[in-house]
């Protein structure tokens, strides 16, 4: 029998990631983007990325307009993190409706409740309803 969590992470519209830009590929594109040359870019990225560690090194938190906030964060056992909150710039630009042009895994599905997916997976599979847990 199915259990209901099981039921609806399956249905669930989710988005179908490809693969991910690694750095060579994200350094070709702003260089076409830009006319700058990719060493530039690598340079940039490798400065940017040492500095927020010395900053949050010492204790403070860095932010950058557009792209987001980056703080450290001391754990109970005494190891330090850092947690990165991204500018509402970037969520927002995400949130704006018909720009996303990914592929979406059972789109069907947006906006339906939880007891409406557990309705369509025991619909569509009479042999193996949801079995609902205590």
């Amino acid at each position: 029998m199915a259990h209901r969590i099981q039921v609806i992470s399956i249905l669930r519209p989710r988005i179908d990631l490809g693969n991910t830009v690694q750095k060579p590929e994200l350094l070709r594109s702003m260089s076409h983007g830009t006319g700058l040359v990719e060493g530039t870019f690598d340079l940039a990225i490798t400065e940017l990325r040492d500095h927020i560690i010395a900053i949050c090194r010492s204790g403070r938190a860095v932010k950058i307009a557009g792209l987001g906030t980056w703080t450290p964060k001391l754990g109970l056992d005494g190891t330090v993190s850092i947690q990165y909150r991204p500018d509402t710039a970037l969520v927002n630009a995400l949130k704006v409706p018909g720009t996303f042009t990914g592929r979406i895994v059972h789109k069907e599905n947006i906006g339906k409740t939880g007891d409406e997916l557990v309705a369509q997976w025991n619909e569509d599979h009479p042999d193996d309803p949801v079995t609902e847990s205590a």
